[in-house]
């Protein structure tokens, strides 16, 4: 499993330095990070790398690499149980997470819109006082042109099930 941390989040978590890794074979268990702030306090948002889907989650409380995979595995789990695809993080991700390695940003497409998520998620979790999760549910709406125009969730269901994409 990967966790593709971005500058501002490896200074946090000490994780070392990182270094550039190609894209997992388990597409699902490759995932990119990045620490934001929004009303003061701090959010993580951890995104698939290949499909953008994402989850939102309290930075508060995580200070090393340990912690941040704790939670990070935690809040997959619950986001992806309440998305009723509870059999992907049993099958897909589990097996995956007995070898973590965190790694630079796959390429400044994937940096960019992650950045674009981190816009709107500061806006609702501020302005919409919505709670973390609702965020994630929201942000998983949204289309975009990388993914040919195709919102996050139906991407990552495309990696899921590959044949549902005819």
């Amino acid at each position: 499993m990967i966790f593709r941390l971005s500058q501002k989040l490896n200074t946090k978590l000490k994780a070392g330095s990182l270094y550039t890794l190609p894209l997992d074979d388990n597409r699902v268990a490759d995932w990119s990070a990045n620490l934001f702030v929004a009303d003061r306090m701090q959010y993580i948002i951890l995104s698939n790398t290949t499909s953008l889907y994402s989850t939102v989650l309290h930075g508060k409380g995580i200070a090393n690499d340990r912690q941040f995979v704790e939670r990070a595995l935690g809040s997959l789990r619950e986001f992806l149980e309440a998305d009723g695809q509870a059999f992907v993080y049993h099958r897909l991700i589990v097996p995956a997470s007995g070898k973590v390695s965190f790694a630079k940003a796959l390429n400044r497409s994937i940096t960019g819109s992650m950045n674009d998520l981190v816009v709107h998620a500061k806006m609702w979790l501020t302005e919409g006082e919505w709670s973390p999760f609702d965020v994630s549910l929201k942000l998983n709406d949204i289309p975009f042109s990388s993914l040919k125009l195709v919102n996050p969730r139906e991407a990552f269901l495309g990696l899921v099930n590959p044949c549902d994409e005819a």
